[in-house]
């Protein structure tokens, strides 16, 4: 089968890379707006040729894609390029896959599930950490429930005991993304149904083990995509876990993302290296915020009943912290593994990436990759949130 990785950033490049290497994959095109670029990761990896394609020309889009049978678009932003590139893939009748993590444009995609069906086309949206692993993670410890309750996932940045992104920071479109979902409202669940809330609010949470701490809110297409496939009655967002210091400079950019005095385009320039005035400004509020405390760093967490007595579940990622510490490979080798499986799975429609992918099997190929990496659920008696 012909495969096209759209898209030749870190997280493009990566995910290239292991696609190449994977049985199935005959022939991999890498296309990105820079030709010098797509021919740089192409030139390493074989039977890959390079094209340079422009998202935002329809018709050069429908041309390339109609000559391959499966897309793995990593072009961001999502809420910037993400409907256009799955319109075309299913004028063209290509098979899609994405690393979306914008919870606007998922709406989107899923209102796109009955144009993707007519096509016979099958669209896998938000296969890539956070969402993705973290999706099959929260399916996962909701399997134990026969009643779901409260659902939540989390993410490291900085939070201490928990790997990283390095100090917090982002390359390029994923940090002005970042700002984007850190400010303004953001989708939740509250009673089992979407609201609208401002982002970094903190959760404290209490999960199987007596792990407790505090993790921050954040915009992430979690929410609307679990509210189809697991149905939660309760709460649920999807979290950061941060460093005190760190919630709080962030609630300052927010503040001025917010007020119009920032663009999240300037706020991600502040955020490596900071502005020192604002972290001045934060300082009152890093004294009143709490830390992650012993909370895993990537993890699932579910609450409800089971034969009618309270549960909390966890299941989270355990690996040596390479994996949690390089974004790229994060997002972009499960994104990699999944796209294998498409031809496999494939079913028509738009489908979040627990609705049809092999959890277990992604794991395992996981761990392939990534020596010592698996998936842990605990559970006891309780809820997440006392």
């Amino acid at each position: 089968m012909r495969f096209a990785v759209l898209g030749a950033g870190a997280m493009g490049s990566r995910a290239a890379q292991t696609l190449a290497a994977l049985p199935g994959v005959d022939d991999l095109v890498v296309a990105d707006l820079d030709r010098a670029r797509a021919e740089s990761v192409a030139a390493a990896l074989p039977a890959a040729t390079a094209r340079r394609v422009d998202v935002a020309d329809g018709v050069a889009l429908r041309g390339f894609l109609a000559d391959v049978d499966v897309v793995l678009s990593t072009v961001g932003p999502y809420y910037r390029f993400g409907a256009d590139v799955l319109r075309a893939a299913v004028d063209t009748g290509t098979d899609y896959m994405d690393i979306c993590d914008d919870w606007e444009p998922t709406a989107e995609f899923l209102e796109l599930d009955g144009a993707a069906r007519a096509a016979g086309i099958c669209a896998v949206i938000g296969a890539g950490a956070s969402p993705g692993l973290s999706t099959l993670l929260a399916a996962a410890a909701a399997a134990r429930l026969d009643r779901v309750r409260d659902l939540y996932t989390a993410w490291p940045v900085d939070a201490a005991g928990a790997a990283g992104t390095g100090g917090g920071t982002m390359p390029g479109a994923a940090g002005v993304h970042w700002m984007h979902q850190c400010s303004g409202t953001v989708v939740e669940l509250a009673a089992g149904a979407p609201v609208r809330r401002a982002p970094l609010r903190a959760v404290r949470l209490t999960l199987p083990g007596g792990r407790r701490g505090t993790a921050y809110t954040v915009g992430h297409p979690e929410p609307i995509t679990l509210r189809r496939t697991v149905a939660p009655s309760g709460e649920s967002a999807c979290l950061m876990l941060l460093r005190p210091g760190t919630a709080a400079y962030l609630d300052v950019l927010r503040r001025e993302i917010d007020g119009g005095r920032l663009t999240p385009d300037g706020a991600a320039e502040l955020l490596e290296p900071p502005s020192w005035s604002r972290v001045l400004r934060s300082l009152p509020g890093a004294w009143t915020r709490r830390g992650a405390g012993t909370l895993p760093p990537f993890f699932a967490a579910a609450d409800g009943t089971v034969g009618g007595r309270d549960l909390r579940v966890c299941a989270r990622l355990e690996t040596d912290g390479a994996l949690l510490q390089d974004m790229a490979a994060v997002t972009g080798v499960p994104a990699a593994l999944a796209a294998a499986q498409l031809p496999a799975v494939r079913r028509p429609g738009v489908h979040p990436p627990d609705a049809l992918l092999d959890g277990p099997r992604l794991f395992a190929d996981l761990a392939v990759a990534f020596p010592g990496t698996r998936m842990i659920v605990d559970e006891e008696a309780g809820w997440l949130r006392e």
